[in-house]
């Protein structure tokens, strides 16, 4: 038989579709596949709203998440701030807890919380406008300039974050929409940057997330709830209000796609100093197996090589470490990572590690900083309180 063309194969498409179609669905219901099949439903699952810490830190990550910025309007003082900070506390209970809040103009999109967080961070100006300026931890103000950084303003700075994560996007666009128009007239948004991981269930819990380079992205990640994690991420208390809370850095780190497609998996590895199949270090079987940094090939030549990402990223000391918790981004204006880490003192941990990349990493040709801020983030807190109360009323 002569080979279909080209004409006939598109004129025909649509049968060809049509006989595929029926062929599809007798075999579904013959089977009983997606015909009897029910999704397990997860939008109304929720997590803790009050507690020790604030939720959305050492909450299992969600897949969808919104980090939003507002400015403080001129004016305001510590009674106005503690007038919104009471605000975002009640509708953030009511929110994870799958009920509408105060004056909500949508309720119904409020009914499937999807594990949604609400974690409120708090910028430089907070302290000042509340005449606290002498509480502001050292580390809360913009980071070291990075030769590598290319920020722009409207993905930098901010006076308040709210972090608004769910396992369903309708979920945190409602509930970003609700807590930033709650508050209008006393703060006015400066950034939306929103992202995402695999949805939920389509990977078993606790797989490590992978960016949009290919790469897993968290595996040196301390354990919730371990000794370590309370450790680095927990603030012991230095300054006292903020004992049990943390510091977030935010950064948008915009991927050079078109140009990473150019290199071939060998030399994207040895960028990573990782098998991007597994994850696993390039000396190593398993994602989460040590990398051997002084192993050499049969010509002497390091296994992992020292300006790869493993080696640059690699803690120098005990006090360099800390939690990771990326979300992709992909805008018309370019795709990336958001990514956020917690920690209990960002100059002793995260400083200098940065650094490090910024001076001499290999991913560096393919990753741009673009925004970056950074927020202390207040302690978890009771029915009766709400986020800051250790600060604003002490």
């Amino acid at each position: 038989m002569a080979e279909l063309s080209r004409r006939r194969l598109l004129g025909g498409g649509a049968a060809v579709l049509g006989v595929a179609g029926i062929g599809a669905a007798g075999i579904g219901t013959g089977l009983g596949y997606a015909a009897t099949r029910e999704p397990e439903p997860t939008g109304g699952r929720t997590v803790a709203f009050h507690g020790v810490h604030q939720a959305g830190i050492d909450t299992e990550p969600q897949a969808f998440a919104a980090f939003v910025a507002l400015d403080l309007r001129p004016g305001l003082d510590r009674r106005a701030l503690v007038g919104i900070m009471k605000v975002w506390a009640e509708d953030g209970r009511r929110l994870t807890e799958g009920s509408p809040a105060l004056g909500d103009t949508e309720p119904e999109l409020a009914h499937d919380p999807a594990r949604l967080t609400v974690t409120v961070g708090f910028g430089p100006a907070v302290f000042d406008a509340a005449g606290l300026a002498a509480q502001r931890p050292e580390w809360l103000r913009p980071l070291p300039a990075f030769s590598i950084d290319r920020l722009e303003e409207r993905w930098s700075g901010g006076d308040l974050l709210v972090q608004v994560c769910a396992d369903d996007p309708v979920t945190v666009s409602h509930a970003t929409r609700t807590l930033a128009k709650s508050v209008r007239s006393l703060a006015t948004v400066r950034w939306v940057q929103r992202g995402f991981r695999n949805a939920a269930g389509t990977k078993p819990a606790g797989t490590t997330m992978r960016n949009l380079m290919g790469q897993v992205d968290g595996t040196v990640n301390p354990a919730a709830g371990s000794t370590d994690f309370d450790r680095q991420v927990w603030n012991p208390g230095t300054p006292a209000w903020l004992a049990g809370g943390t510091s977030v850095v935010v950064r948008r780190i915009r991927m050079e796609l078109d140009t990473w497609d150019e290199l071939d998996r060998p030399a994207r590895e040895l960028a990573v100093g990782r098998d991007l199949a597994s994850g696993a270090p390039l000396t190593g079987n398993r994602e989460h197996d040590d990398p051997d940094f002084a192993a050499t090939d049969v010509h002497g030549i390091p296994v992992i090589p020292p300006e790869s990402h493993v080696a640059r990223a690699r803690p120098r000391n005990a006090n360099e470490r800390f939690l990771r918790r990326g979300y992709n981004y992909d805008d018309p204006d370019g795709a990336g990572l958001l990514f956020a880490s917690y920690q209990a003192d960002v100059d002793a941990q995260f400083v200098p590690v940065q650094q490090r990349l910024a001076e001499h990493d290999a991913l560096n040709p393919w990753i741009t900083p673009i925004g970056s801020a950074v927020f202390a983030v207040p302690p978890g807190f009771g029915p009766g309180g709400y986020p800051g109360d250790t600060l604003l009323e002490g």
